[in-house]
């Protein structure tokens, strides 16, 4: 396919030569005046589609110079000569001003992509590759190429209580998701040495979020974060969850993969309505040293072919034998793109957590 695409380009690039080549050839030879001159005025259009600017300005003054010299060889009149250089130059100017304006659209959405990839590196700094005894892989992917942020967002910390993280969804796209985005990545990264339970987190978050809806705002008010709250204590072979409406996490343990379903699930973050019990209560799943636990969001579970199938991750999960978290999270990133073609239909989040065994170093510290 790169070969084709190569191949694809460099006819492109000479179109604009062949056709003032065979415009000329067609006005000298051809059965009927003037029947080489569509491909001659035609050739500096198709250059500022395919070329740079200085070669389009190039192909122009070509075309233009070709123009007249085709019609002093055939001893066409002064009006004949200067009403065919007209066109070819109406037609180049035309050619121009469009690549001028498509060339200053890139640069500002260049400019826009750079400071929105920014943005995201800020609001989602790529997580450590090791935090304390745990190795650490996270990805995120906007649902739109030209988008570099959105509305899934993961954090992760060190804290007295133990290795901290949270993955979540924000409802809706756009400005005001992002907004929510750094609101919840804020108060994570502040309360998540504050709390002494995830249930306190989970509450000081979801006070977070309320306080700063715009009850003006519609989409503002009803606004909420799914998420799930994960606690890794200091030497634990256990994790502690805590879904707020999240979709649940996957557990990968020497090539079998369970998902971990919440016993009992909490309404998303900023949603102003009482759980049943009052509380929501962690659950505690197994950690052994060699096994992972991959949260994603629901970029991935809802992930659909071309057909309308539903992607599932353990199928996929079930084939792939990383030895890292990174190769993790590259290889499920690369199966959802496989299976989606590339046409994904929201962002995806990934966040994979393997203990490792502490080094030497880290030993002797403690």
């Amino acid at each position: 396919m790169k070969h084709v695409r190569v191949h694809l380009v460099t006819v492109l690039a000479c179109a604009p030569a062949v056709m003032i080549v065979g415009g000329a050839a067609a006005d000298l030879f051809g059965p009927e005046p003037y029947i080489g001159l569509p491909f001659l005025a035609a050739a500096p259009l198709v250059a500022t589609l395919v070329l740079r600017w200085r070669t389009s300005m190039v192909i122009v003054a070509v075309a233009g110079v070709v123009a007249v010299a085709v019609d002093l060889y055939l001893r066409r009149t002064a009006s004949a000569l200067l009403v065919d250089l007209a066109i070819v130059i109406l037609v180049s100017v035309i050619g121009l001003w469009g690549k001028w304006l498509t060339d200053r659209q890139a640069r500002h959405l260049a400019v826009t992509r750079d400071i929105a990839e920014a943005a995201q590196r800020a609001v989602l700094p790529d997580p450590p590759t090791r935090l304390g005894s745990l190795q650490i892989a996270a990805r995120y992917e906007a649902a739109q190429a030209e988008a570099r942020v959105g509305g899934d967002l993961y954090a992760i910390r060190d804290t007295e209580f133990g290795i901290r993280a949270i993955i979540g969804d924000v409802r809706g796209k756009g400005l005001q998701a992002v907004s929510t985005v750094c609101l919840v990545v804020g108060a994570f990264r502040h309360e998540a040495g504050q709390a002494a339970t995830l249930a306190e987190l989970a509450d000081r978050l979801n006070d977070a979020i309320t306080r700063e809806k715009d009850p003006g705002n519609l989409d503002h008010a009803e606004s909420f974060v799914t998420a799930l709250l994960v606690e890794i204590r200091p030497g634990a072979t256990e994790a502690s969850l805590l879904s707020r409406g999240h979709t649940a996490p996957y557990l990968l343990n020497d090539g079998h993969v369970a998902m971990v379903e919440p016993k009992t699930p909490g309404l998303p973050l900023g949603m102003d309505l009482p759980t049943v019990d009052g509380t929501t209560r962690p659950d505690t799943v197994d950690l052994p040293l060699d096994a992972t636990l991959l949260l994603v969001t629901d970029g991935i579970t809802e992930a659909r072919d071309r057909n309308g199938t539903f992607y599932d991750p353990r199928v996929a999960l079930a084939h792939i034998r990383p030895s890292t978290p990174r190769e993790l999270v590259d290889a499920l990133t690369r199966s959802v793109t496989y299976w989606t073609g590339g046409r994904r239909q929201d962002d995806i989040a990934v966040l994979a957590l393997k203990p490792a065994p502490r080094t030497p170093e880290l030993l002797g510290r403690g």
